[in-house]
Order: structure tokens, then sequence, then C-alpha cells
């Protein structure tokens, strides 16, 4: 949608050369493409721009990085429409529906905005990082989902499996991709499909939390079972043990993948689908949620020319995104950067990546001597699981290699005593290990009904490690609930670290065969944020709730 004139006013200001606005004139189908692409353009200042052109075009500027806008407004337009008019309602009243623009040429356009909404409208100026944040919220309906999933990897490998699709019906078809819409809207992470003996279940995990859909006639079983499995490209006549597969769809303009696992169960089987959209994924570490000083010890341990730096935490916890985001902060063409994974979640350009097959011989161990022959700089194993695996990372790390992986533990300090007792000598652990991370995900409290929490009970107090107090000395938030977050009063998740380097008295208790209690500590002696002082920070920043942070962290008493 933008004209010549427009570009030139963007010149104009000059925050951004001519040459470099034409390819934002091209390619008008999706908006990460076009208008946002400027605002990874670190001398274009959209505020200063659109104040600029707000003046030239007589249009009111408001900046609605913070606004709330209520969801039942966002969804006076359907997506199709923002994408094509570029446009966003942002309040109704008295009649007139006003409409954030970032374009002023769609003044030209008010006659036809008018017709679409029914209504008087009036429109008035935005900053295009703003816009894009609004933007963000808005989804297709489900409905448009539905009829809008194509298949990416097709399904043509028999005549018999075409003939079982063809006997599933359209009916199930679309119920399937109904399942699957709702799921991507919902920005669940894993979908729970349950046989049992008199009833046939669905949930689907948000925000760490499993939320049951309307359970689906238990006639719908077999068929909604063998469809997922023909998408995945599994066999449907082997029911006997378990089988892995992958759906690959185009959805809402993104291609989504779904990781399929399929297991016997007493009444049939229990398949699950774990969701990837790479346009989530979130590379860049200072958005990750550390803290500063948790940031520059992280930085400044994945910088070293060699050594190992670990990620640890329970599944779901955010441990392959904060090694993606260190892989992808090191990723330069001068480094050779390699990852063995089980499986590969995401596609990183110009990084080799290594799906583990066990049923080939293809595991972590023989992966990592591989890797060792193809001239690394940098090495990322996706899990330390026993001594033969850590024993040859620690050798990777101690010959010149810097080595990022990931273990199951409770806490940093824990760590190091894990892998004293896989079996690896306390001089190597010192001699290699350059850093801990230790992290786990908060739910964070919805924007868009967050309010003051009333009333803290002394016991929450006493958990948290305070003295009790009058509640009205203590300001924490919580979210009364409502239809943006579906009334759980969350939405979205925030990471809290504990994050442990190796300081020369921490090797020292370490080569003594000290605790995890002397090693934390002297941690938190040298700086050391525990998970529960990081939960609790979070909390004093409004991010998340008390029982969040009471539930995803332990007491720091020893």
């Amino acid at each position: 949608m933008f004209r010549k004139e427009f570009a030139e006013v963007i010149t104009n200001t000059g925050m951004v050369p001519l040459k470099d606005i034409r390819d934002f004139l091209n390619d008008r189908d999706e908006l990460n493409v076009a208008e946002f692409g400027l605002l990874k353009l670190s001398y274009f200042n959209d505020t200063k721009f659109a104040k600029v052109i707000s003046e030239k075009y007589k249009l009111t500027f408001i900046d609605l990085y913070n606004a709330k806008i209520p969801q039942a407004t966002l969804e006076l337009i359907k997506k199709k429409d923002v994408l094509k008019y570029r446009i966003l309602p942002i309040q109704k009243k008295s009649g007139t529906v006003t409409l954030a623009v970032f374009d002023p040429s769609l003044q030209s356009l008010k006659p036809e905005l008018q017709a679409l909404f029914q209504a008087n409208v009036e429109i008035i100026l935005t900053n295009i990082s703003s816009w894009k944040k609004i933007y963000e919220r808005v989804n297709e309906t489900i409905d448009e989902l539905v009829h809008s999933i194509k298949e990416v990897i097709q399904d043509a490998t028999t005549e018999e499996k075409q003939v079982k699709e063809e006997d599933i019906g359209e009916e199930i078809i679309l119920y399937v991709n109904k399942i699957l819409a709702d799921a991507f809207v919902k920005k669940a992470s894993d979908i729970h499909v349950e046989p049992y003996e008199k009833r046939f279940r669905i949930r689907l995990r948000i925000d760490g939390q499993l939320l049951a859909l309307k359970d689906p006639p238990p006639h719908y079983m077999l068929p909604i079972i063998s469809r997922l499995k023909i998408m995945a490209q599994l066999d449907i006549a082997e029911r006997r043990k378990p089988q892995d597969g992958r759906i690959k769809l185009r959805m809402g303009g993104k291609t989504i993948d779904y990781r399929v696992s399929c297991l016997p169960t007493l009444f049939g089987e229990k398949v699950v689908l774990r969701l990837l959209d790479q346009s989530t994924l979130e590379t860049d570490m200072t958005k990750l949620g550390f803290e500063q000083r948790q940031l520059d010890v992280f930085k400044d341990a994945i910088y070293q020319p060699y050594g190992m730096c670990l990620v640890t935490g329970p599944t779901g916890s955010g441990k392959t995104t904060t090694l993606y985001s260190a892989i992808t902060e090191l990723n330069r063409v001068n480094k050779n950067i390699s990852t063995a994974e089980d499986p590969v979640e995401f596609n990183l350009e110009g990084i080799n990546q290594v799906n583990i097959k066990k049923e080939v011989g293809l595991t972590f161990a023989s992966a990592l001597k591989a890797f060792l022959r193809q001239d690394p700089d940098i090495i990322m194993v996706g899990e330390i699981r026993d001594l033969e695996v850590g024993e040859i990372a620690v050798e990777a790390a101690l010959t010149g290699h810097l080595v990022l992986s990931t273990l199951h533990t409770n806490d940093a300090p824990s760590t190091v005593t894990r892998l004293l007792n896989m079996g690896i000598e306390p001089f190597l652990v010192t001699g290699c290990l350059n850093v801990v991370v230790a992290q786990r995900l908060c739910r964070r409290i919805c924007s868009q009904c967050k309010e003051i929490q009333k009333e803290i009970t002394p016991e929450q107090l006493v958990m948290c490690g305070i003295a009790p107090v009058s509640a009205k000395e203590m300001k924490v938030y919580h979210g009364k609930g409502c239809p943006y977050c579906n009334n759980s009063g969350y939405k979205g998740r925030v990471a809290i670290y504990e994050v442990m380097g190796m300081s020369p008295i921490i090797k020292e208790i370490v080569l003594r065969n000290g605790s995890a209690d002397e090693i934390k500590k002297q941690a938190i002696k040298e700086g050391m944020k525990t998970l529960r002082m990081s939960a609790l920070t979070k909390v004093a920043q409004g991010a998340t709730t008390i029982d969040e942070a009471l539930s995803n962290s332990s007491s720091d008493k020893f």
C-alpha cells in the first residue's frame, strides 16, 4: 500500500536512503516482508517518521505501543482485511470506528472503509512498531484457517493409504483441520488426543497448562487418529508399537510443523502433537528474560574460545530456545557450528544441524565423534544423557571447542554434582565448565486484565522468604480473567533464570567434592540470583504472580 510519495517522505526524513526503501515497494502480501522490515533498519526511527508524516498529511498522531485495545474491538475486522488495507480498529464509540494506520494514503479509501464497517470511520496515524504490536493480536477465525490449511508434505506413498484417506470422509478431515487451527490460534504448544473406554478426549497445552476441548463423538476416535497418522506419513495399520512422524502445514501465511508421537494405550492409540512455529522462536538474547548481570555472565561464557556451557531444567522449560539464541548470537561466517538434536525443532540458516536416529546408529555419541572430524568451532548437543556422551563433550571442550548442551537437574549447582555422579572426574569438570544456566517458565499476567492483587496471605509471604507484613505494603499484580486470556488471567510465559559462573572458589569446592549446597552458598555470595530470587523479581516487575513464582521455584533454605 506504500505509494511513491509515501516512500519519498520516508527518504526525506533522512532516516532511510532511497536505495534501501525500494525493496519495500514490492511484495505486498506479507506484512513482515514489507513494512515491518523497516524496523530492522537501525537508522530508521519510526516514531520520528510518523510525526513528520502526521504533520504533512494533517493526521492526529498517537503512539499506541502501550495501549490496551479490547479484543472485541479488534474482532470487528477479519485478518484478510487487515492485510488488504493495513488498518486496525482501536475504538468504537457513538457509531464511529477509529482506525489506526501507518500509511497516510489510506485517507483516500475512507468511503470504502465506511462501507466495510457499516459505520462512520475516523483515521488516526500511529508508528509502525506500535501498529505491529496490536496486529500480532489479530488472528484469522478458526473457520478461515480450517479451509486455508494446506499440507506441505503430501501423502502419496501407497494406493492403500490414499484409499484409507478417502474412506475417512470430508467431515473428519475438516474436524481435524479445526483441531489443528484451534491449537494454532490459541498458541498451544501441544495437542493431546486421548482414547478412553467410554469417551474420547482432546486437550491443548496452553502456557504450560492442559485445557480440555469439547469431547468429540466416540465414533470419531479411529477416523481422527487415522487421519493424523496419514498426515504424518505413519503406518495406519500398525497399532501395536509407538511411531513418530511429522506434519507440515501452511496456515495463516505461515509454515507450521507438528511433531507427531503415537503410543498404544489400553483403549487405543494416544497421539500427541508438538507445535513448532518458526516465527515464534525468540533468538534475541536480550528478550528472553535474563536480568542484565545474568546476561553478562552468560554472554561472557559463550564468547570464550573453548569450554562447556550447560542449560538445565525440566522438559518444556525453554532450554532449546536459550541454546538456539546462543548459537544464533555466535553464528558468524568465520565459525563452523554443528548441532546434534533429537529431533531438530527449528531450522537455523548457516548452522549444520543433525537429526539423531538411533535406529541407524546415529546417536549423540556417534554424532559428537563425527563432529570432531569436521573441523568444528562450536558444537551443540541436545542433551548429555550418559557418561559416554559426557566424556566426549568434555574432551571436545578441553581441546579447543565451545560445547553447548543441556541436562535435567533442579538447579545450577546440582548440575555440577550430576556430572560428577556420571563418573566425570572433578578436575575435568572444573577444567571445561564455563557456566551453568538453570531455567523455568512462569505464566505471564494477561496485559488486558492485569490489576493489583488486593489480598496476599501471610503464608504466601513466608513461602517467598518475606516476613509477614500488611498487604498494603506489597504491590503485586494478577489477572482477573478476560476473553483475551480465556479467563485464565495469564497470556504467554516469561522465563526465570539462575546463572552460575565457575569462579576459582567454586572450582576449589568442586575439586574437594563439596556438596551442591556448598556450591550454591558460594555462588549466592558471589552475586548469583537463584530461581526463587529471579521469580520474585518478575513478581515485583508485575510480569507474573506470586502463585506462579512459588510453583516454579523451590525455597532457598539450605
